[in-house]
């Protein structure tokens, strides 16, 4: 397995990777501007530089991705390799890579991750309306350590998460120690939706229209009603935002198409660490799940799109001083996908008991490892929560996971 994992095999392979929907300069100049703005708009009233602050527990950072549902086919296999070409070429030299992970719960997206930041099999609703109900992450990390809510991020694509991933229901936990939660791709559709609502859905088909409908969604909404879940915060836009957002939506629009979520989602996260440096930051791309929507080819599109991404945060990491020597970045799927000739259509789903769903993998890079190695012996998603918490040094709670023993602060 080594051989067909050997780091070498796919570089040079360039001519593989299509860089996309940032291959436009409008477009780069949009997100980035996009990303100013909601970092913005999360400043605390208070204006302390968040990132001079010293770090508590251990110091150490952690940085967990997860990237929706796919299959090991289309990733870590002899034919998969071409879809993830940093991944294997420019991340696999130093990372740890778990062939097996497993997830044993519920493959759907609310109950996968929840299990993830919790370290226990979460089965609650598959839609967020339930919250999980043992301790995250980052109530652990809070209340153990005495944590500011400033230092605990969850950043999303996916339309299947709700803010009560932050937090659980347990009585001595909660959304008092819970995280901030964001959803960047949510501003954007609350551009669409409030266009139909009030009978501009012509405007939606015009693009010298489509930019009054972006400013007014990302002047005017507030943190509720896109969903999301932030610690005080000002409404109010500072004007130099305000005029770099309308000045990016305006190139943007008239001069290239939409882009992806997962890309909105990428600059807004690099936002937040630069703002912020964030100890524990949660990132969820999703671009994959337009599997759902029977387009292999768009779902081949996510899986580059989203190894492109945790390059990119993963270069950030090294370049940011607030994480770099101090951070370890985790990579997993949330689960596989329904294998092909199933009766649920193969890839558009991620709901049958076999291993193609069940059985993934997981990539660990970063100031807790010591060696770069490929591991076979199988792993737990619920394995990730409480040796997460063993580097950030909080105290561990009862949980059905264990420490990964390789992963060391």
């Amino acid at each position: 397995m080594e051989d067909v994992l050997c780091p070498g095999a796919e570089r040079g392979s360039e001519s593989v990777f299509d860089p996309g929907s940032l291959a436009d300069p409008s477009k780069r100049r949009f997100l980035h501007a996009a990303g100013m703005l909601m970092a913005g708009l999360l400043v605390p009233r208070a204006g302390a530089a968040q990132s001079t602050r010293n770090a508590a527990g251990s110091g150490h950072k952690v940085v967990v991705v997860v990237i929706g549902g796919v299959r090991r086919d289309e990733t870590f296999s002899p034919e998969g390799l071409v879809n993830i070409p940093h991944l294997s070429a420019d991340l696999l030299p130093r990372s740890l890579l778990y062939l097996h992970a497993r997830n044993e719960g519920v493959t759907a997206h609310f109950n996968a991750i929840s299990s993830i930041l919790t370290g226990n099999w979460q089965r609650v609703d598959d839609w967020g309306k339930l919250a999980p109900t043992t301790p995250t992450l980052f109530e652990q990390f809070r209340k153990g350590l005495g944590v500011d809510r400033s230092d605990t991020w969850v950043v999303a694509s996916n339309k299947a998460l709700t803010s009560l991933i932050g937090a659980s229901s347990d009585t001595n936990y909660g959304p008092a120690y819970g995280a901030n939660v964001v959803f960047p791709k949510q501003l954007m559709l609350t551009a669409v939706v409030d266009a139909l609502r009030n009978g501009r859905s012509a405007n939606m088909a015009d693009r010298s229209k489509v930019e009054a409908e972006l400013e007014s969604a990302m002047a005017g909404s507030n943190y509720e009603g896109l969903g999301w879940n932030v610690f005080d915060a000002s409404d109010q836009l500072d004007p130099r935002v305000r005029a770099t957002i309308q000045n990016a939506i305006a190139e943007f629009v008239r001069s290239g198409g939409p882009t992806s979520g997962d890309e909105l989602t990428f600059f807004m996260t690099r936002e937040i660490m630069r703002k912020f440096a964030p100890q524990v930051l949660t990132v969820a791309f999703s671009d994959v799940e337009a599997a759902h929507f029977g387009s292999y080819s768009l779902h081949m599109s996510g899986i580059k799109t989203a190894d492109r991404l945790i390059y990119q945060l993963w270069q950030e990491i090294e370049a940011n001083p607030d994480y770099k020597g101090q951070t370890t970045m985790v990579v997993l799927p949330e689960f596989g996908r329904d294998p092909d000739g199933s009766s649920t259509n193969g890839f558009f789903n991620h709901r049958a008991n076999t291993e193609s769903t069940r059985d993934t993998w997981m990539m660990a890079l970063g100031a807790g490892v010591d060696k770069p190695q490929t591991i076979e012996r199988p792993i737990r998603h619920i394995d990730i929560c409480p040796t997460m918490a063993s580097l950030l040094g909080c105290p561990l709670l009862d949980a059905q996971g264990r420490k990964i023993a390789e992963i060391r602060g």
